[in-house]
């Protein structure tokens, strides 16, 4: 039976308030609700990726994930898709969807250019270098869609969502840059979930936390999210494929162009020192925004 016309009305209210209240909430931004929303990301994600391995764990071919393309969609891509639809949904329901995709509000410097240049460089290294036919066609072809979702849901919810955060609250360029690295940096501390030794966990945060304020510069000096979006899309698949693993070391012989693109690791993280001594600046809040949080 159809719901009289008031009722109709009334419900219409409470779900238009709800939903204002749900958006006021998150556009206070600040630190401590950029890493709730990580939090809660990462248990989504992570929650997915433990039903999966629950429902479908024995299509992963747990000491070679790229030997199959059914390995790969279930032990990668599956649990990305899920976080990538929660993402998604997140900045839908918020309406952050235009502000988080239009051009930056702090123009970056000349130097920041470094920053793409050499992630690009070690992509085409890696790219030309890659033994191909030690994979099958579809495991490289999977890898790298992927890699689309790696690029979407990790730079849309560090670069994208944290750093929109950020600065909604006044922090400075300085701080937005650091603590946005950081999250992106901690999120790969749950390798330590698979069993990955923790000096390996350690050093991958140390180079995700480079690898965070390279993208940052790339976010800074493109002047929009696609571009680190891109670049983060195509880095992953080249480096998974390059070294038959995900974030570890390759094993056995390796193509020229590959080990020339092995000390990119090094050059990031040098990159970053530089970024920690040189960056400043401030975004410029508008009049209409709501008051800082903590």
């Amino acid at each position: 039976m159809p719901l009289p016309f008031a009722q109709k009305r009334e419900l219409y209210v409470d779900q238009t308030v709800h939903s204002s209240r749900w958006k006021a909430f998150w556009d206070k931004g600040g630190w401590w609700r950029a890493i709730l929303l990580t939090v809660l990301y990462m248990a989504i994600y992570l929650g997915a990726g433990l039903v999966i391995g629950t429902a479908a764990g024995d299509q992963v071919v747990a000491e070679d994930i790229f030997r199959t393309p059914q390995s790969v969609f279930v032990g990668l891509t599956l649990s990305l898709i899920v976080g990538s639809v929660a993402l998604a949904a997140f900045v839908y329901s918020v309406k952050w969807f235009k502000p988080l995709f239009a051009p930056q509000p702090v123009k970056g410097s000349w130097w920041m250019w470094v920053a793409p240049f050499f992630l690009l460089a070690a992509i085409v290294l890696r790219f030309l270098g890659i033994n191909y036919s030690s994979y099958q066609a579809s495991v490289v072809v999977i890898t790298l869609l992927t890699g689309l979702l790696i690029g979407f849901a990790e730079e849309i919810l560090t670069r994208g969502i944290v750093v929109k955060m950020l600065r909604d609250s006044g922090k400075s360029e300085w701080v937005v840059m650091v603590l946005s690295s950081l999250v992106f940096a901690l999120m790969h501390s749950a390798n330590a979930l698979s069993g990955m030794p923790i000096l390996t966990v350690l050093l991958t945060i140390v180079f995700t936390f480079g690898f965070g304020i390279c993208m940052y510069l790339t976010l800074r000096v493109t002047g929009n999210l696609i571009w680190p979006m891109i670049l983060h899309a195509l880095y992953d698949p080249t480096l998974f494929l390059s070294t038959g693993g995900i974030d570890q070391a390759a094993a056995g012989p390796q193509s020229p162009l590959v080990l020339m693109a092995g000390p990119a690791n090094m050059v990031y993280i040098l990159i970053a020192v530089v970024a920690l001594i040189v960056v400043r600046g401030r975004a410029q809040r508008s009049p209409l925004a709501v008051p800082a949080a903590l």
